[in-house]
């Protein structure tokens, strides 16, 4: 079973998010996303509300697998065999970061990393700058999924 992993904070997660996860579960038989837990950061969005709206936006796909994980990703990778990670790359500026990670997540266990093109109707997308607009009462109904666009206004709505 070909298996790869799509790592993220996903806080929230949008539709450029999205059409990576979409794109990985048709190269592969099975896809985690995994949803890094990081001690230091105050999400939006609690951990497990960010897994159950990956897990409802992607259930179509029939073949995705929602998880957090804290730590190293390639200890992840070990943990369940897999060998790929697969991430989007929205300019050259995310090259030179996540190269260095990849030639890293390699070095320590010889877990490849793909890296796909983003869509470039989602290049300029971020889940930190789709946070920041709809704070501010902008539109980003075009930018995420309509559960977590719901979500979304429910949580800044109780601000």
């Amino acid at each position: 079973m070909r298996r790869a992993v799509c790592p993220g904070s996903f806080d929230p997660i949008t539709n450029g998010h999205l059409d990576i996860i979409a794109r990985a579960s048709r190269l592969y038989d099975e896809v985690y996303v995994a949803v890094m837990i990081n001690q230091a950061k105050k999400g939006l969005f609690e951990i497990e509300e960010r897994i159950d709206l990956i897990r409802e936006v992607t259930a179509d796909f029939g073949n995705v697998r929602v998880e957090s994980f804290h730590g190293l990703l390639v200890d992840f990778c070990k943990q369940r065999d897999i060998p790929a990670i697969v991430k989007g790359l929205r300019a050259v500026s995310d090259f030179d970061y996540e190269l260095q990670m990849a030639q890293m997540n390699n070095g320590l266990t010889g877990v490849e990393t793909l890296f796909v093109p983003t869509n470039p109707a989602y290049s300029f997308l971020s889940s930190s700058l789709v946070k920041e607009v709809a704070a501010w009462g902008g539109d980003v109904a075009q930018l995420v999924p309509p559960q977590v666009l719901q979500a979304l206004s429910g949580r800044l709505g109780e601000r």
